[in-house]
Formats: C-alpha cells, sequence, structure tokens
C-alpha cells in the first residue's frame, strides 16, 4: 500500500506516519528525517538544505524529487511506503505518479490532516524541536509558502480521487482510528 500522509506544519504527519508504519508494516520515507539527518550530520545536501530552511522557503523540487526516488529505489519499499512531506508541489506530484508509473506502482491513498491555524501555530511552539524557523513569525511563514505552494497539491490528488480528509483535531489515538477507518 502507497499513502501519502499530507496536511501543513504542525497536523500531525509524523506522529500519525509512525503509528501506520508499526499498524500497517510499511516503511515511513519522511523528507524532513532525511533532510534532519543531513543537516545533523553536515554533508554538503545538509548544509545546503539548512540555509533554505533558515531563510523559511522549501527546498527545490529537483533537489527533493531526486533524494525520494533513490530512496523509493531501495527494496525494503517494495510492498508499501508511507510519503511523509512528499510531494509538496504539483510538479514533485507528477515526478512521484512517474516514477510509479514506470515500477508498476500507484498511490493507493492521499490522507489530508485538516487542524485549524491556530492550533498549527501552538502545536509548533510548543513541540520544542529546535528549529531555528520555529518562531511565531517564521512559522506563520511557512503556513503561507504551504498554502501558496502545497495546497494546489491536494487539488491535484483530489482530481484523482485519491484524497480522504481525516480531522487532525484530539488525542493522537482519536486521530489514528480516524485513518485507519478511511484505509479500511
Amino acid at each position: 500500500m502507497n499513502i501519502i500522509i499530507f496536511g501543513p506544519p504542525g497536523a500531525g504527519k509524523g506522529t500519525q506516519a509512525e503509528k501506520m508504519k508499526h499498524h500497517f508494516e510499511i516503511p515511513h520515507l519522511s523528507t524532513g528525517n532525511i533532510f534532519r539527518e543531513n543537516i545533523k550530520n553536515e554533508t554538503p545536501l545538509g548544509k545546503k538544505v539548512k540555509s533554505i530552511l533558515d531563510a523559511g522557503e522549501l527546498v527545490p523540487d529537483e533537489t527533493v524529487v531526486d533524494l525520494v526516488k533513490d530512496e523509493l529505489s531501495k527494496s525494503k519499499y517494495d510492498d508499501g511506503v508511507i510519503l511523509d512531506g512528499f510531494p509538496r508541489t504539483v510538479a514533485q506530484a507528477k515526478a512521484l505518479d512517474s516514477f510509479f508509473d514506470e515500477n508498476d506502482k500507484k498511490i493507493d491513498a492521499f490522507l489530508t490532516l485538516t487542524v485549524p491555524e491556530e492550533e498549527l501555530i501552538n502545536r509548533i511552539l510548543s513541540r520544542g524541536e529546535g528549529r531555528s524557523d520555529d518562531t511565531p513569525e517564521m512559522v506563520k511563514n511557512r503556513l503561507s509558502v504551504y498554502h501558496k505552494e502545497t495546497a494546489p497539491v491536494l487539488n491535484y490528488y483530489k482530481e484523482k480521487g485519491a484524497v480522504k480528509e481525516i480531522n487532525g483535531v484530539g488525542t493522537i489515538d482519536e486521530i489514528f482510528d480516524r485513518i485507519k477507518e478511511a484505509l479500511s
């Protein structure tokens, strides 16, 4: 099963993807985790990504697509994947669809977590990840970038009939129960 978990920063994608990974026994591919690992290890990609993120911008499509294609080519993803943080643009979505078509795969579900903006801001500022852009101004900028550049991905998958909207407010387990129901 190939699943995209989608939503704005702070919606709980990573938390729910981890629960899905264990429940459905499918690997979780988080572009954010890959970027954070590279930043922590100060790799050339990590340094490049850090400067982009510090400016509150999105990493260029080509960089992200190459990274994801390389990762998805590994055998551990043969039986499925939970994609978290990808695709973030329509160009990335089209590249993913092409990659899946070439490999006789498809997106089985596109789960979008819906959370009011005020709740998102509170979650991000209270989660204490220590990101350099976790300030009220930068969080609002990230949400603005999300709405402008990422929201069209939702429309792209709506046209394909793959979208399942999940209420992202409640306890972690309540939200996970909604996800399991949507996937059953």
